[in-house]
Order: C-alpha cells, then sequence, then structure tokens
C-alpha cells in the first residue's frame, strides 16, 4: 500500500497538534518515526510559540530528533547544531529564539555534540567569548547551560565561574536559573552567594522533566546548598 504523502503545511499542523496533545509522550515517538529531516523545519518554527507548553515540548522533541538523526547521520546533525548558532550570531539578522535551550537538549540526549559543541554553549556567558546581551536570551542561555550540567556536568566544570554574575541580577529568572545551572557542581566560591539567595522569595517558570515548574530562587539556592552537604 503507497504510503499518502503530506504537505509541509499538514505536517507542521500534525505536530502542533502532537504539542499540545496530553499525551505528549506518545506524540513524540510519533515525531521520531518521521525522517529526521523532515521533522525539523516544522519543529524549529515552533520555538517561536507563544504557547509556552509548546514552545518547551518543540524543543524537547528536537532534542531527540537531532540525536536520533546523529546516531544515522552525524554530519547531518551538525548542521543542524550549526544553524542554531547561526540565528544567534548577530550577522543572522534574527533573535534566536530557543535555538540555546534548542542546542542544549540536543547535548543533554547525544555524547557526541555535547562534547563538539558545550564549549560553545558556555561561551554565551563568558564576557570574553561570544556574550550574549539580550535579557530574554540570556534566560535561554542560562537554562541551556542548565540542562547539559544537570546531564553531562563534564562538560560545564568551567561555568561556575561565569554564572555568579548572573546571580547579582535584577531578573529573578537570571538569578533562578544560574542557581539552578550552578547547583550539580557548586564550587566553594560560590556558597557565600547561594546562602544569601536562600531568602528570596522571588518565583519564576522552570521546565524540568518535562514540566513547567513555578519555583523559587530561595528553594533552588536551599536545595543546591543541600546537596552539598551531603
Amino acid at each position: 500500500m503507497k504510503k499518502v504523502k503530506i504537505s509541509g503545511r499538514q505536517l507542521k499542523q500534525k505536530i502542533r497538534r502532537i504539542l499540545e496533545d496530553d499525551d505528549f509522550e506518545q506524540g513524540l515517538d510519533e515525531i521520531r518515526r518521521l525522517p529526521p529531516r523532515q521533522a525539523v523545519n516544522p519543529l524549529f518554527s515552533f520555538l517561536c510559540s507563544l504557547e509556552e507548553t509548546v514552545k518547551w515540548r518543540a524543543i524537547t522533541a528536537i532534542g531527540k530528533v537531532i540525536s536520533d538523526l546523529a546516531a544515522c547521520d552525524l554530519e547531518s546533525a551538525r548542521v543542524v547544531m550549526r544553524r542554531f548558532i547561526w540565528h544567534l550570531n548577530d550577522e543572522s539578522g534574527g533573535i534566536g529564539w530557543g535555538c540555546p535551550e534548542s542546542m542544549a537538549e540536543v547535548m543533554a540526549q547525544n555524547e557526541k555534540l555535547a562534547r563538539e559543541y558545550g564549549d560553545i554553549l558556555i561561551s554565551y556567558i563568558q564576557p570574553g567569548g561570544n556574550y550574549m546581551e539580550h535579557e530574554v536570551l540570556q534566560r535561554g542561555v542560562l537554562w541551556g547551560v542548565g540542562r547539559l550540567a544537570h546531564t553531562r556536568p563534564r562538560y560545564t566544570q568551567n561555568a561556575a565561574a561565569f554564572l555568579l554574575p548572573y546571580m547579582e541580577s535584577e531578573d529573578p529568572n537570571l538569578r533562578g536559573l544560574a542557581v539552578w545551572a550552578v547547583s550539580p557542581q557548586v564550587p566553594v566560591e560560590i556558597i557565600p552567594r547561594l546562602k544569601q539567595l536562600t531568602k528570596d522569595p522571588s518565583e519564576f517558570v522552570l521546565y524540568q522533566n518535562g514540566r513547567l515548574d513555578q519555583v523559587s530562587v530561595g528553594q533552588l539556592a536551599r536545595s543546591a546548598l543541600a546537596a552539598v552537604d551531603q
């Protein structure tokens, strides 16, 4: 029986329905059964979604799809990673919404790509590197550093010094994400600032374990210090 080909528009609508569905885990398996190159562009478009659930599920799906692609065609997966990097480059003329988070999710899923691109992700928080000045994009980068730190900490060992300034930010998102990012490996010099932040009641939304959770900066700081004491 011949397979019915669907248009790019139909595929995008199908993927949107999957991203919005209550049973996303089953839908994710369906996305992964698509040819990876076919799934990438529709998923990429949802990185700009104003619906937080759709955006974050697209990031999760991209991580799986590009990791699957890397398993059979590593160079094509690298092309996608370079696409993320390009969109974060001033010369692209774009903003790069969702790109640092997607890069990190791919690396969380794939060791080879983490080894190749981990330093580039860290460079976006380095004043002497590819420092990201756009505050909203900084949130994405910090989430990305945190995601990599929680899954492959060996690639974020040198990130703590660059995370500390974000803990002084007026934006609770940046303070909280920096605390979350440093928590898997807390160096001694960060502990005094974490202790100060344990009383910070400011809340923000953190995507972790497939959920959008309302958390406080103080809660994350206390968790980070508790892990140090264990």
